[in-house]
């Protein structure tokens, strides 16, 4: 008999909770209305136009829809044909594992760095300098200063100058060569990525409270990376996951790079990313139900990615 009623009092002592919260989350409502009513246009449009092609995406995945004809629900035959027939997606998987670590994390780096620098020049410095670092990434033909130094003839820059120091004795088909092909799309990815991750960490570094490093040194901050640590960072964390963000979703979603590039697809798919293999199905031959697919796994990679990143972030300035 005893048991039964701890256990009634441990349910009517759930139920007013649960009832405390829900009246807590109508007050909040309530109080906060305006706010709310400000917002409501920007949330409705998110959802229309954000979350629910996910979750249409998501729902496709398990369909064979060529557009033509309605969707056919035929489970997670997708998905197995995937991951144990489809040997060019597996290479894609590699290409971007490969460009997600490289890039995304040195470009995030750099990132921090070029701004901590930068933030300790002049005004009009820094506002030249910045510009000068943000351009590439919001350049329409940047690809152009690419392919000529790296054109495959002797007139490219870098055919030119092996040539003419002995080092080659025909020019070499960079973009074209699967020798070459990966590393120099990486350099190009993180020559454009940094850019908006760069504008938020120096807008991060300008909102530091100047006064927190001379509290530090008195606390006993012997150095700068004691205050770049314990000051500077915690003080960017809302600037440091937007970079992370910027920085995850540029990595794994590289894709125009390529076909720009090295043209679509690349030699022997040498540089054929996920993002490649999306536009492939969905793009040229309309089989949307695998292509979303492929989206929904890149969406749950990077939404795990960006739970982890977020876990290490949380540990800056820690002791």
């Amino acid at each position: 008999m005893s048991s039964i009623t701890t256990t009634k009092k441990s349910l009517a002592l759930l139920d007013n909770k649960g009832e405390g919260r829900i009246n807590g989350i109508i007050r909040e409502l309530k109080n906060s209305r305006v706010s709310y009513m400000f917002i409501a246009p920007y949330l409705l449009l998110f959802c229309l136009f954000t979350m629910l092609p996910v979750v249409i995406s998501m729902f496709f995945s398990f369909t064979y829809f060529n557009i033509l004809e309605p969707p056919k629900f035929v489970g997670f035959d997708n998905y197995i044909k995937l991951f144990l027939y489809d040997d060019i997606f597996l290479t894609a998987i590699k290409n971007t594992i490969v460009f997600a670590l490289v890039t995304g994390p040195v470009s995030y780096m750099l990132s921090l760095i070029f701004a901590w620098i930068i933030n300790e020049l002049t005004p009009k410095i820094r506002a030249f300098v910045t510009l000068v670092f943000y351009a590439p990434s919001i350049s329409g033909n940047i690809y152009l200063v690419w392919t000529i130094m790296f054109n495959g003839d002797s007139y490219g820059y870098a055919n030119g100058m092996l040539l003419q120091m002995g080092a080659i004795s025909e020019p070499i088909q960079w973009f074209h060569n699967k020798e070459y092909i990966l590393p120099l799309v990486i350099i190009v990815a993180l020559w454009t990525s940094i850019g908006t991750s760069f504008l938020a960490f120096i807008a991060g570094l300008q909102g530091v409270d100047k006064s927190l490093y001379e509290a530090s040194a008195i606390d006993g901050a012997k150095n700068r990376w004691q205050e770049l640590w314990y000051i500077t960072l915690p003080s960017m964390k809302p600037q440091l996951m937007f970079g992370a963000v910027m920085s995850i979703t540029a990595s794994f979603g590289v894709g125009s790079i390529v076909t720009n590039l090295c043209g679509f697809p690349s030699t022997d798919y040498a540089a054929h990313t996920i993002i490649n293999h999306l536009e492939d199905y969905g793009a040229i031959r309309f089989e949307m139900g695998y292509a979303s697919s492929i989206a929904t796994i890149l969406f749950v990679v990077m939404i795990l990615t960006n739970i982890i990143i977020k876990r290490l972030l949380s540990k800056i300035g820690d002791a």
